[in-house]
């Protein structure tokens, strides 16, 4: 059947599509209704339902002779190890962390808060929470203690499952006093801790409340699966919000799971047994998506790699990686190939290695410019595929289909619309534009299984941030374009939301760090287009009157507060200091002009401008 067969399909009889989808799975008990519309715009899916995630990821496979295929590749260059894990081998491990879980008062719907690094107790915790009906909120272990502070406060678990440290490149991170910080910031120093004892940072001694990985393990009883409602929660993302407050995205067992092993053959045109490598974290949803759960859900073997594109130890580290475990898919951000191709713009290394393993790319995560995929064609000498999809989705929004109908690639383009995913392009009054015009991308409710329902305890901010704008239709906060053909162009962001290397920052978060500093009155932070991670923020800030500084110094400064306050990944490419920022007459502060002018695009004066004078003293001081 064809890709507009399909599509159609998907969107006329959507109970039948997704329920053919769904049969592929095992399921406690069947659905009463695939598609529950009785509280609109609020659906939920197989309702009536019962599953288990982690059955269908690893005891199913087991069963039915699997048992002994590699599951889980654990490939670390910052450490040294490779470590393969059969799907036998991780039933094990994710069973008896399960008992572990349990026999410290986890039980269904508690919430456990996993921050870890890149190693395999990062994804037996959250299958072990799964195993037990428990659900996990994985926070990237390079947060701030404020930003994981604010996580514990709104998901308000019954533990924490961390590491001694994480290691960046060269540099060992230790954790335990962000962990620290945390749990005094959220008035939870008495919360258990089950901490993994790294070689590079041993725990010579527990602290109170502080339990051993390893210890725990030695004496843990297997425990099997706990069948949960199909609409109850897997597991809590939180992402950024405009406003700084992060928002608890929710992913239910049943839709994600039918989901994500549809899109595993049908998207990525992968098949049980082939090996499959999502390089991104699992603190980020590609991780829960594509490292985690979809490639065991459909029987794949996952890489798990600790390390980056270039620096471990150079930019050939993905093609070793490829050629060394027969790598079949790459799932990676543009990022990491601007990243290579900036170190090794020939491909040099790359003809080092034999990947010919290698069928295809997928980049997903920000924007791929068309010289960046061109690049990587060339290079490769295989299909690139740029895709589009956000934490709220939870899986491609857009996407070419391989498994379907492969379709002819537009650089600059996802290509078009998922089944199940009916997007429009709407001008600011709700009209559909036609098409080849711009406008505010949205897609019609309801959104396919495997997507967000609501947001964590806060319905009516789910309603207001995701529903309310335009009737009957999912806001997703691009802009962009539908050609003649269907395909869909995503062109910019219709909020302050700075994407960094596929990481989505708050510039409300951003700003909140810089005015902590008692000389800076206000300040503005945008997004600035950047070559390699997609965007940077780039600051402004005034001071108090009659402050006399160094700014050198006082720029250093700000640069650590935000690095402490919101992590590395936000550090800036500049901060300037200006004598005002420009302003409409209401107060609100004219981000996307001053982005224009730092890019030196051309911009119009806007009408309800305060000062045109500001935007010339802007332009000068980015001069300067």
């Amino acid at each position: 059947m064809s890709y507009i067969e399909n599509y159609r399909n998907s969107l006329a009889r959507p109970e039948q599509f997704w329920g053919d989808a769904a049969d592929q799975l095992y399921w406690s008990k069947r659905w009463d209704k695939v598609l529950d519309d009785s509280n609109a715009p609020f659906y939920e899916w197989f309702a009536g339902g019962e599953i288990n995630t982690c059955y269908n990821a690893l005891d199913r496979h087991c069963e039915s002779g699997r048992g002994e295929q590699a599951a889980l590749i654990y490939d670390s260059p910052v450490t040294g190890q490779v470590i393969t894990y059969s799907y036998d081998e991780l039933l094990d491990l994710v069973a008896r962390f399960a008992g572990v879980l349990l026999q410290h008062g986890v039980a269904l719907g508690d919430r456990v808060i996993i921050y870890m690094p890149m190693i395999p107790e990062a994804v037996i915790s959250m299958l072990a929470c799964a195993r037990i009906g428990a659900i996990h909120s994985v926070v990237f272990g390079g947060f701030a203690a404020k930003e994981l502070a604010t996580r514990i406060i709104d998901a308000d678990p019954k533990l924490v499952v961390s590491a001694s440290c994480g290691i960046e490149g060269s540099r060992v991170i230790p954790y335990l006093p962000l962990l620290e910080e945390a749990l005094a910031i959220a008035g939870a120093t008495e919360m258990p801790r089950i901490l993994v004892s790294r070689p590079q940072l041993p725990l010579d001694v527990l602290q109170p409340y502080v339990i051993s990985w390893d210890q725990a393990m030695e004496s843990a009883q297997a425990f099997g699966c706990v069948a949960v409602p199909a609409t109850d929660p897997l597991y809590i993302l939180y992402t950024s919000g405009t406003t700084g407050e992060p928002k608890g995205v929710v992913r239910p067992n049943g839709g994600h799971a039918v989901a994500l092993k549809w899109s595993m053959d049908h998207i990525y045109d992968v098949q049980p047994g082939d090996v499959y490598w999502a390089a991104s974290d699992i603190g980020w949803v590609v991780g829960h998506s594509y490292i985690v759960y979809a490639p065991l859900l459909h029987g794949c073997t996952s890489i798990l790699y600790e390390g980056k594109p270039v620096g471990t130890p150079d930019a050939s580290a993905f093609w070793r990686v490829i050629e060394q475990h027969r790598v079949k898919c790459l799932f990676t951000a543009p990022t990491a190939f601007r990243a290579i191709r900036r170190e090794d713009p020939d491909g040099a290394l790359l003809r080092q290695h034999d990947i010919s393993s290698l069928d295809t790319l997928f980049l997903a995560g920000e924007r791929c410019d068309p010289d960046t995929l061109h690049w990587a064609e060339k290079q490769l000498e295989v299909p690139v595929i740029d895709h589009w999809w956000q934490t709220e989705s939870g899986w491609a929004m857009a996407a070419n289909p391989l498994g379907i109908e492969p379709l002819p690639v537009k650089a600059g383009s996802p290509t078009v619309a998922v089944p199940g995913y009916d997007i429009r392009v709407l001008d600011d009054m709700g009209n559909e534009v036609a098409p080849g015009e711009s406008g505010n991308i949205v897609v019609r409710l309801p959104l396919p299984p495997g997507t967000l329902p609501t947001l964590w305890g806060n319905q009516q901010r789910y309603f207001d941030t995701y529903l309310a704008r335009f009737e009957n239709c999912y806001l997703t906060g691009d802009a962009g374009v539908v050609d003649a053909e269907g395909y869909v162009w995503v062109m910019s962001r219709i909020d302050d939301v700075i994407n960094v290397a596929g990481h989505r920052l708050s510039t409300g978060a951003l700003e909140e760090a810089l005015a902590t500093n008692p000389d800076v009155a206000e300040c503005a932070v945008i997004g600035v287009e950047d070559k390699l991670k997609g965007e940077l923020p780039f600051g402004f800030v005034v001071l108090n009157a009659g402050v006399q500084v160094d700014e050198v110094g006082l720029k250093k400064d700000l640069v650590q507060i935000v690095r402490s306050q919101v992590g590395p990944i936000a550090t800036p490419r500049d901060i300037l200091v200006v004598a005002r920022l420009p302003k409409t007459r209401s107060g609100k502060i004219l981000r996307g002009t001053m982005r224009k002018i730092a890019e030196g695009q051309e911009y119009v004066m806007p009408a309800t401008i305060e000062d045109p004078a500001v935007l010339q003293e802007i332009a000068e001081a980015l001069e300067t």
